[in-house]
């Protein structure tokens, strides 16, 4: 049996049911490569109490190693959030069906949900889209574009940020104008969240921990607007 279980967003959000499978499997592995984690993998070991093993993207993404694991014995793969909203793993459970091996998906709070703590009414946000962090040879632009396309339509943007960067690299690959105001939160759902509602430039100059995530908000509604002024 393969468990797909979502971690949430807190070190203590893991659900009682998502505990309950855990201590069913002889392995549990990390997917430990697409947030910057707000807590170490031995706080998590102490509330789950279990050995976990951090997997890389090839490893996840391979699937048919994974699922050959959880033919012969329940093996957990926890993912931060939640398993199928930030990271899709529609081609693990692919093959786990066509291996004929069996999988359950244990559900969890997201960014997605977490983000109406600035206010911003979920219904009015458009694509979500990634900031990758530039490399010499990989400078991708199609977050703009997606922005673009939201802004057009009267939506806010979610931009999720790449793991190791810091704020200021985010918002100067936005390339923005230095007085457009954005909103950055930073390890929303926990007891160290922080949200910061002001322009690009002055947010430029701020430190934030991880994990984080910037949005660009569309015109906004007068409560939204009235909202967002406690964290100016």
């Amino acid at each position: 049996m393969l468990y797909l279980i979502g971690l949430g967003l807190d070190k203590n959000d893991i659900s009682v049911k998502a505990l309950s499978l855990i201590k069913k499997c002889k392995q549990v592995y990390l997917e430990y490569y697409t947030s910057d984690f707000p807590y170490s993998v031995k706080e998590l070991e102490k509330i789950l109490g279990k050995k976990i093993t951090t997997v890389d993207r090839d490893f996840v993404e391979e699937a048919e190693t994974l699922v050959l694991k959880a033919k012969s014995k329940n093996v957990a793969l926890l993912v931060y959030g939640d398993p199928l909203i930030a990271t899709t793993h529609t081609a693990l459970l692919q093959e786990a069906k066509k291996m004929k091996v069996k999988t359950e998906i244990v559900h969890n709070i997201s960014v997605l949900n977490a983000i109406t703590d600035t206010g911003l009414e979920a219904y009015k946000f458009g694509k979500i889209t990634s900031i990758p962090k530039y490399t010499k040879n990989f400078k991708p632009t199609s977050f703009i574009n997606v922005y673009k396309e939201n802004q057009k339509i009267n939506a806010h943007t979610l931009f999720l940020i790449d793991i190791g960067m810091e704020l200021n690299e985010a918002v100067s690959q936005l390339g923005l104008a230095k007085n457009t105001k954005i909103i950055a939160c930073s390890c929303l759902g926990t007891s160290k969240q922080k949200i910061i509602y002001a322009d690009a430039e002055k947010l430029s100059r701020k430190k934030m921990q991880k994990p984080f995530c910037i949005i660009i908000p569309a015109k906004l509604h007068f409560a939204e607007s009235e909202f967002l002024k406690r964290y100016e």
